[in-house]
């Protein structure tokens, strides 16, 4: 930011009001002089480029030109660039949009005609505040004409918002900003301590200021004061305020930082309006107070910082304690505590003396206690007595048990019920293979009697057939078939001669 006053000389200059400019006023004194740079329109003609024209078209004039078309369109654009190059115009921005270089193309509009406008990544750089369809702003540049398409448009230099400035505009939007990522929010912000061993100012090394700040704080209390001297103003102040804001907090025992500045207009002040300078004081690890310029003055670090202050004095007043205030303070609470610790060594002694009253005589209690340790020896005698006595039934009552449910005695008693077991068994077994040797004779007999054998020995055979199944008929038998025999003392191998029918079969 420059100093006030000062220009740099690749700085923007300033946009003169609306009412300073009529730029438009002089066009038509403008269009009856003939540019110095701008190419004839009239002259020698030039040998046609097309050669002869077709049949039925009249051949130009002899004294007129052709000109190609990039020719007029450059000379349109020389005699519109030396009548136009320092124009103003205000209108509605509307069809914003940024290239990847950084160049900027919008279009300005009123109710009755729009404008195309360019704003290169050089001057936009520049600019303050960010641009948004919709604003109404006031440009400052030259009209000239893009010859590639012939489009006609206003190369933009500067930029101003109408009604308010480019600073209150880009004031009101860094502030948007950073209050909806949360620098601003209350809980963020930490308490003062309550006796800084170090006071830190970050300031400029001359001026009333820091002056003032040590003529406040060390009337108050003598604490010491460690400057981190600093530009407040102008190119590159804001960088330089957060390096000197880094400096100063390394420094082990500064607990409090104040960041002062004196009054100014809104440019003066502008390098605390500074999102770098604000990021900075939001991550500053101690509390930071902001005092720049007077009570009516707000900056953006005014908003980030832990406490703002309406002045530098202010600031020093917040940051360090009255020294007298303290002394009377510690006086009066040493002799509350006077009274306190008084009040509470009558009340104490008062409880001792009721204690001992209520305790009485120390040897009588000491006779008391001996007296009561002798019944309770007495009482522990006669139920461990009784306890002895209960133990010894309970022990003659386990050995009765044992005894009846000892190994020997019950393997006697298991070996008598495993003979008597075995005298059934036997028994049984004896019965029961009689029976069955009864019933094994009785089927034997009847299977004997309805044995194939038995009808072999009263002179009956038995034939089969060459597949081995027993014939009951001559069907499915023919001559030379093989015949088996069974008789009762053997087998018979025949073969068939011939096959009679029996009579009425």
């Amino acid at each position: 930011m420059p100093r006030r006053g000062k220009t740099p000389p690749d700085a923007t200059p300033k946009l003169a009001p609306a009412e300073d400019t009529n730029q438009l006023s002089f066009d038509s004194r403008l269009a009856r002089q003939p540019p110095r740079d701008a190419i004839p329109l009239t002259g020698t003609p030039a040998p046609s480029r097309v050669g002869s024209p077709p049949a039925g078209i009249s051949p130009a004039l002899p004294d007129a030109r052709i000109f190609a078309v990039s020719e007029l369109v450059r000379a349109a654009r020389h005699v519109l660039e030396s009548r136009f190059s320092d124009v103003r115009v205000e209108g509605e921005l509307s069809g914003f949009k940024r290239s990847a270089n950084g160049h900027l193309y919008f279009t300005l509009k009123d109710a009755e005609a729009q404008l195309d406008c360019v704003m290169y990544a050089r001057e936009a750089g520049r600019l303050r505040f960010r641009l948004q369809d919709g604003q109404q702003v006031r440009c400052r540049g030259r009209l000239t004409i893009y010859e590639v398409r012939g489009r006609f448009q206003l190369s933009v230099h500067a930029i101003e918002p109408t009604g308010a400035g480019a600073l209150a505009l880009a004031f009101e939007q860094l502030k948007q900003k950073l209050a909806a990522e949360g620098l601003f929010a209350p809980e963020r912000k930490r308490p003062l301590p309550f006796l800084p061993r170090r006071l830190g100012v970050v300031t400029s090394a001359q001026g009333a200021v820091i002056r003032d700040i040590v003529r406040v704080a060390h009337r108050r209390f003598p604490v010491p004061i460690l400057l981190a001297p600093t530009p407040v103003q102008g190119e590159g102040a804001a960088a330089a305020i957060a390096a000197a804001l880094a400096a100063i907090v390394k420094v082990p025992d500064v607990d409090v930082v104040i960041v002062a500045r004196g009054g100014g207009s809104l440019e003066d002040l502008w390098a605390f309006n500074d999102e770098a300078l604000a990021r900075a004081i939001a991550a500053c690890p101690i509390p930071v107070i902001s005092a720049v310029g007077h009570e009516t003055d707000f900056t953006i670090a005014d908003f980030v910082a832990d406490l703002r202050a309406p002045t530098p004095s202010a600031a020093a007043e917040l940051a360090v304690p009255v020294a007298a205030d303290l002394l009377a303070e510690v006086q009066l609470l040493g002799r509350r505590m006077g009274r306190a610790l008084q009040g509470e060594t009558r009340a104490l002694r008062l409880r001792l003396e009721r204690a001992r009253a209520a305790l009485g005589d120390p040897l009588r209690l000491i006779d008391l206690y001996r007296q009561a340790l002798d019944d309770f020896a007495e009482r522990a005698a006669r139920a461990l007595y009784a306890a002895t006595a209960r133990r010894r039934t309970d022990l003659r009552a386990a050995e009765t048990r044992l005894y009846r449910l000892h190994p020997q005695r019950r393997i006697a008693d298991q070996r008598a019920a495993l003979t008597a077991a075995e005298r059934r068994l036997v028994a049984s077994g004896t019965s029961l293979l009689a029976h069955r040797r009864r019933s094994l004779e009785a089927l034997a007999g009847k299977l004997d009697a309805l044995s194939p054998l038995k009808v072999l020995d009263r002179g009956y055979s038995l034939a089969r057939g060459p597949d081995g199944q027993v014939l009951r008929s001559c069907a499915g038998l023919g001559r030379g078939d093989d015949v088996t025999i069974t008789l009762r003392d053997g087998d018979l191998r025949t073969r068939i001669e011939e096959i009679l029918a029996r009579r009425g079969s």
